[in-house]
């Protein structure tokens, strides 16, 4: 895959996924404006991002072929894991974000630099430790 082909798929799949992200934590935020509502808001929708960005980058990004509860199950697992990092990331940015503006316009601007971020960082993370059975070859 040429390295443009790589950024303008991982950046569609970011938007993408941060989309999914975002549309969940609306709905929930539609329930009220509570902190538990904004925890259960950014929890729902970081799963629902991590969910679509894992079927993407393994099909799209990273060619991964291989199939089975065992072989997801132990992707999924690691994709998770490397996640729990940028995932702090993205929250603590949107958390800032939140406290100090208490928009939802600010809260999603958070969201996003702090997902921009913590995406980036995740790419480098499952290339190395995730998506190990093929090697991404990226020409440029």
């Amino acid at each position: 895959m040429t390295f443009r082909k790589l950024v303008i798929r991982f950046t569609a799949f970011a938007i993408l996924a941060t989309l999914a992200n975002l549309g969940m934590q609306r709905l929930v935020m539609a329930q009220g404006n509570e902190g538990l509502t904004f925890v259960l808001a950014v929890g729902a929708g970081t799963f629902v991002g991590l969910i679509t960005k894992y079927i993407l980058d393994k099909k799209w990004i990273f060619y991964d072929d291989a199939t089975g509860m065992k072989a997801h199950g132990r992707k999924f697992s690691l994709y998770t894991a490397m996640g729990l990092i940028t995932t702090a990331i993205f929250w603590g940015v949107e958390t800032v974000f939140w406290l100090v503006w208490q928009t939802d316009a600010m809260r999603e601007l958070g969201a996003i630099i702090g997902l921009s971020i913590g995406y980036y960082i995740k790419f480098h993370l499952d290339q190395r430790f995730v998506f190990t059975d093929k090697r991404l070859e990226v020409v440029t």
